[in-house]
């Protein structure tokens, strides 16, 4: 199968960047980000365009705990700050590497990171009811501390210790997303929305600041291919597909499905919510938003995931007549 002129992001999952019981060394990293880049540049043609998001919650986590152990000799700095500071490590890393494999493969491709920040909503329940577990593990005196001294919400983990929790809103809008679309009509590779982009809410008078919160980075992804016009939005995890009955002898891998019948599967409980199912509900929110397919799929079978004969192929009701996407006309 041969590929058509499209515009595909490629959210890329956390292994592309640190692998399960790897360290999280510069070195392990850009090894893995290097391989990861590998695979990306050999998809860039006349006929393909890529935007790259990615995850970095591993990194993150190193800077709370960096940020708590030296906090007696530097400030600390908020978690909104410390997820642009790995937008640039991470994307550092990307751009470097894809560089070089464009140009050992004589594509004439620029390549940016743009350190990008995410709208959300002051009113969105996340924030009264906060969830996501970051930075390091305190004991509880340590904890009800911080709960006095810094406001934070802190949950006890498993019996490992005690955790902060935060809030994980809805991504509302992607506010360089007009900047990307110009950059990709000008034939550039933009790395963005890294850890789905830095939280900001706007104010009264239409101020933005950067609030404490992750966002779900494959929701954010699918935001943002939406935005731009992209034809095909790829979720790139650990696993080849997603599967009905994970886990059990009766588990059975989904190839090629619409968009409806996957909100069946979900809506029948078949994706844990810690794992697979943010990735399903940011497929089916982009096909369902225009796209022409959206795919999950293992990181070591991008291309054949592209060219539509690997992973789990969520088709919109767009895009049903075509696996490969057509181009959208114009800028995007």
């Amino acid at each position: 199968m041969t590929m058509h002129s499209s515009l595909i992001v490629i959210a890329l999952g956390g292994n592309a960047i640190q692998q399960p019981g790897q360290a999280g060394t510069f070195e392990e990293q850009l090894f893995n980000v290097d391989a990861a880049a590998r695979g990306i540049a050999s998809l860039i043609t006349s006929d393909c365009q890529v935007v790259v998001t990615h995850g970095n919650g591993p990194q993150v986590g190193n800077l709370l705990i960096q940020n708590e152990l030296g906090s007696e000799v530097v400030a600390q700095m908020p978690m909104d700050v410390c997820g642009a500071e790995t937008q640039g490590q991470i994307g550092y890393m990307l751009q470097q590497c894809l560089t070089n494999h464009l140009r050992r493969q004589r594509k004439a491709v620029p390549v940016v990171t743009l350190v990008s920040e995410t709208e959300v909503d002051a009113s969105d329940g996340a924030f009264s009811a906060p969830t996501k577990p970051v930075g390091p593990f305190y004991d509880a005196t340590r904890a009800k501390h911080l709960e006095v001294e810094k406001g934070f919400v802190m949950r006890e983990d498993a019996g490992r210790g005690w955790r902060r929790v935060v809030p994980s809103p809805v991504p509302v809008a992607h506010l360089q997303a007009s900047v990307i679309a110009r950059l990709v009509a000008a034939g550039v590779l933009v790395v963005c929305c890294g850890g789905g982009g830095i939280p900001v809410i706007r104010g009264a008078r239409g101020d933005y600041r950067g609030v404490e919160a992750v966002i779900d980075k494959d929701r954010s992804a699918a935001l943002l291919a939406a935005s731009i016009g992209a034809d095909t939005l790829i979720i790139l995890t650990d696993v080849p597909e997603a599967y009905l009955d994970y886990g059990t002898d009766r588990q059975r891998a989904l190839g090629r499905v619409d968009c409806s019948e996957m909100q069946e599967h979900l809506e029948a409980g078949q994706f844990n919510s810690g794992s697979m199912g943010p990735k399903v509900e940011a497929a089916i929110q982009f096909a369902n938003s225009g796209g022409s397919r959206a795919v999950i799929a293992s990181l070591h079978e991008l291309r054949s995931a592209v060219e539509g004969t690997s992973g789990t192929q969520i088709l919109g009701s767009s895009g049903c007549a075509a696996v490969v996407p057509k181009r959208v006309s114009g800028a995007h």
